[in-house]
């Protein structure tokens, strides 16, 4: 369904991506989608068509240049050689002035690692009108609140061992101070439950995927972003 793209960063340097469009993208509000740490997979993929079928443009931006992996481990090593402060500020941030020539309003969401790009990205970006957060942060002296300028709906998991509930009450103390216009859910749920690969006996033990609690965040996304982005 889609294509692969190239782009520019910020500072002139050239990124590629997924490029998944609706049938018809005339005035299409868009989305840039951040990967998880396994990289842009089939299922990250699918995310983007999710919202291509919903109607908006979406973009994955490839920040581990062309790696991607099933195993745990390297994710984890990938993850390791990340610039987060660079993928925000210049990846994700690239990613979003392609799509702003094309569409008038760009959102930002991200799953797991994607989800803790998408908080520092929204410190990073001025250009997004809109964020989403599933499941992810990074650590928070890294998070400037106060730069914060688009609305934020987040998903967190209650049961999430990568990403303690506990600290997501901090953020929120953080956010509420600075004025952000956030609204955050919480799942009875473990990490990547809104990941339909995350079952069977291959799953990393902490994750599980969980199709009603799933559903329910998606539909509370497309409100929200429905409201920000059309």
């Amino acid at each position: 369904m889609g294509t692969r793209v190239k782009f520019d960063r910020p500072d002139g340097r050239g990124i590629e991506g997924y490029l998944s469009e609706p049938a018809h993208s005339d005035d299409a509000a868009a989305v840039v989608v951040i990967q998880e740490w396994w990289g842009v997979n089939e299922q990250i993929r699918g995310v983007a068509d999710r919202f291509a079928q919903a109607g908006y443009i979406a973009l994955v931006p490839d920040l581990y240049r062309g790696k991607a992996t099933v195993e745990a481990e390297e994710a984890h090593h990938l993850m390791g050689g990340l610039d987060f402060g660079d993928a925000a500020s210049q990846d994700i941030r690239g990613a979003v002035q392609f799509l702003k020539a094309r569409s008038r309003k760009v959102g930002l969401t991200g799953f797991c690692m994607g989800g803790a790009l998408t908080l520092l990205a929204l410190t990073k970006v001025p250009e997004v009108d809109a964020g989403v957060v599933w499941y992810g942060y990074p650590p928070l002296e890294f998070i400037d609140t106060s730069a914060i300028r688009a609305p934020m709906l987040a998903h967190w998991a209650t049961d999430d061992e990568f990403f303690p509930i506990a600290t997501v009450d901090a953020l929120e103390q953080k956010l509420q101070a600075a004025g952000v216009r956030y609204s955050g859910h919480r799942y009875l749920a473990k990490h990547a439950f809104a990941n339909e690969t995350a079952v069977g006996p291959h799953r990393l033990p902490a994750t599980q995927f969980d199709p009603a609690w799933s559903q329910i965040a998606w539909d509370r996304t497309f409100g929200f972003l429905g409201q920000w982005l059309r």
